[in-house]
């Protein structure tokens, strides 16, 4: 699924030059559910960016579903983070004016999906996430729980090989978070595979394995037990 060898990011140049991946190699296959761990500065999002294709790699091999992703123009990487790859953020990125629904079926207005195949599908992952009475609500008005399920409806609209979640319980309180935590949890069991990035370690306990960071390389990578 996800392979990097030798990966450098460096940003600025001289004395102001920050390395922030140094030397990183990695592999993730289908159905994993791995948590990417770490301080401020340690590296964690410089490698989602980079995993997610919003960002490259200033040296270093990456391998996405068997392909080059050095190898791809602008155009192809669109067609990748629209098809394949789908993200979950913290601040969940809903548009205030649209509806859950709307704001679920928004990438399929970049596809060729017929306008009765995209409320269809929206409808079934807005049931997916358990949200089947709120898809004509909007944003403000649904709880920060109910907007991280519908951020999650959105990533699943295009059925992608693998979703990227940056710190999807930050803004949440503890119950929420669980909750949410449960629904990666069933989605994980149905075959998805998630990458997360957290820098708390009851988040990361509900991953399959754990990998921490530190200074842009990787410290630890471990398989967690998970009940």
């Amino acid at each position: 699924m996800i392979k990097i060898e030798h990966v450098n990011r460096q940003y600025g140049a001289g004395e102001t030059q920050v390395n922030a991946l140094s030397n990183v190699s990695l592999q993730i296959d289908n159905n994993e559910f791995v948590a990417i761990m770490g301080t401020s500065g340690s590296g964690k999002s410089t490698l989602m960016n980079i995993l997610g294709c919003l960002d490259s790699p200033t040296s270093g091999e990456y391998w996405l579903d068997g392909n080059a992703v050095k190898a791809m123009d602008d155009m192809e990487l669109s067609r990748i983070r629209n098809q394949k790859i789908g993200f979950i953020f913290q601040t969940f990125h809903l548009l205030p004016r649209l509806t859950a629904l709307e704001n679920v079926i928004l990438p399929l207005r970049y596809t060729d999906t017929s306008p009765e195949e995209a409320k269809a599908r929206g409808d079934e992952m807005l049931a997916k996430v358990g949200l089947t009475e709120r898809g004509h609500h909007k944003p403000f008005e649904m709880s920060g729980g109910q907007r991280q399920r519908v951020a999650i409806a959105r990533a699943l609209v295009n059925r992608p090989s693998v979703i990227f979640a940056d710190e999807p319980t930050g803004n949440l309180d503890s119950r929420t978070s669980y909750e949410i935590m449960d629904l990666l949890c069933d989605l994980h069991r149905q075959g998805q595979t998630i990458v997360m990035v957290t820098h708390e370690d009851d988040i990361a306990s509900y991953a399959q394995r754990t990998i921490r960071m530190k200074d842009g390389q990787i410290m630890e990578d471990s398989l967690c037990q998970v009940a």
